[in-house]
């Protein structure tokens, strides 16, 4: 059991090694895509062959669109955390410095 348990660590920690980047997966599908398009212009091959890979490389079209989405969102949420974020700081620094002033023109 502790050989299963170690094992399953080990295959853990080594997964993330053999995970592709998002632009490895594009020039992947790319390249699939284009195999396919040249067997389509060659026309030798069975209908069943041929909704086969038309489905297959549907599914690769709809999966680098998710994930292209999902890069979109992820974008656009961290800007703008940063812009709050940012604008939260301005403000915060403006109030200070206000304060200060008012401190200052009150001691005078």
């Amino acid at each position: 059991m502790l050989k299963a348990i170690i094992g399953a660590i080990a295959i853990a920690f080594a997964a993330p090694a053999f995970a592709q980047s998002d632009t490895q997966k594009d020039i992947d599908n790319s390249v699939k895509n284009s195999v396919d398009d040249a067997k389509d212009k060659l026309h030798t091959d069975s209908g069943t062959q041929k909704a086969k890979r038309h489905a297959k490389k549907a599914a690769r079209n709809t999966q680098a669109k998710a994930r292209h989405t999902k890069n979109d969102v992820k974008n656009t949420t961290e800007k703008t955390a940063n812009d709050v974020k940012d604008s939260t700081e301005k403000t915060a620094n403006e109030v200070k410095d206000k304060s200060e002033k008012a401190k200052d023109d009150i001691t005078k």
